[in-house]
């Protein structure tokens, strides 16, 4: 937390205009508040959206709070490395720089074991995977920024709450649904630690943080393990889940402000953590996030580092 007055994003200013930045995930909650926060500061916007009519839904409303807002939608299937490459390119004939990137879509807890499109675990697919090889594919547009690009990768509290199951990583021998989701979420913040590492010892004119929003009401807990309950159980998770996540912790609104602080705070440094700063980081102003023990080993970010580039067909 800055001094006396915590930073918020409506009490500061910094100003975007000229600069690109692309938000993944920015259909709803996390990704739409973080998109509307880049985009009232100027930013112009590449929104990559997985389902066209949500995506559109969600450019009619930022329009309707920032009526000067230039967004591009892009498709993106990030349970597809085709439709990831594929993304990748349109988005290099659009821009030749990416300022800020937000590496938000996510999947949360299926209550079955689901695949992507290349047979891996969905989670671990959609949540590390594809962000990684996207990430991959982008690096010469975000090296290409005048300062380097600044790249958030968004954790959670549940990556300190399990490993990397290397012996399983596509949970084929035993699947749980929070299980698989905390080892995404580790991977999430390992890959943000070690591509700082790597872009430090390398001299890549990039930045890379790592975010979590605390527990926010957003619709992640409906589009995972709601969506693969049978009627009425399902609408029941959602509805207790969202209940819970809005008394015990805050808006989507207050969880984009740890990403917007990762992306745009002048406190903020590459290879570290940021969340909320109120009672075990679920709700409150962004400042620097508790790192779990394990993402704090280099071995294990190396080597799920090296097993991603495997897995994806990219090199970094």
């Amino acid at each position: 937390m800055m001094g006396r007055s915590p930073w918020r994003v409506k009490n500061t200013q910094p100003h975007l205009t000229g600069r690109v930045a692309l938000v993944t995930g920015a259909n709803s909650g996390l990704g739409f508040e973080t998109a509307l926060g880049l985009a009232h500061r100027g930013a112009r916007l590449i929104l990559p959206v997985r389902n066209p009519e949500k995506g559109q839904n969600a450019l009619t409303r930022l329009r309707a709070s920032c009526p000067m807002a230039d967004v591009t939608l892009l498709p993106l299937n990030l349970a597809s490395l085709r439709s990831v490459a594929a993304c990748a390119k349109a988005i290099a004939a659009i821009t030749d720089r990416i300022d800020i990137q937000i590496n938000n879509a996510g999947v949360m807890a299926p209550t079955r074991r689901m695949e992507t499109e290349d047979g891996f675990e969905l989670q671990f697919g959609v949540n590390h995977l594809g962000h990684f090889a996207l990430s991959a594919h982008l690096r010469p547009l975000l090296e290409a920024a005048e300062n380097g690009g600044i790249l958030v990768t968004v954790a959670s509290l549940a990556a300190g709450k399990n490993t990397i199951h290397f012996n399983d990583l596509q949970s084929r021998h035993r699947y749980s649904p929070f299980g698989a989701y905390q080892q995404s979420k580790l991977a999430n913040l390992l890959f943000a630690h070690e591509l700082a590492r790597r872009a430090g010892e390398q001299g890549w004119n990039l930045h890379s943080r790592a975010a979590h929003p605390g527990w926010a009401a957003t619709s992640i807990v409906a589009n995972g393990q709601g969506s693969t309950l049978p009627y009425p159980l399902g609408l029941i998770e959602q509805t207790l889940g969202t209940a819970i996540l809005r008394v015990m912790g805050q808006s989507a609104a207050g969880g984009a402000e740890p990403l917007l602080y990762a992306a745009l705070s002048p406190q903020a440094r590459d290879g570290d953590y940021y969340g909320p700063q109120g009672a075990g980081e679920r709700r409150g102003p962004p400042g620097p996030a508790v790192v779990p023990p394990t993402a704090r080993k280099g071995s294990l970010a190396a080597r799920l580092w090296d097993v991603s580039e495997r897995l994806t067909n990219t090199a970094w």
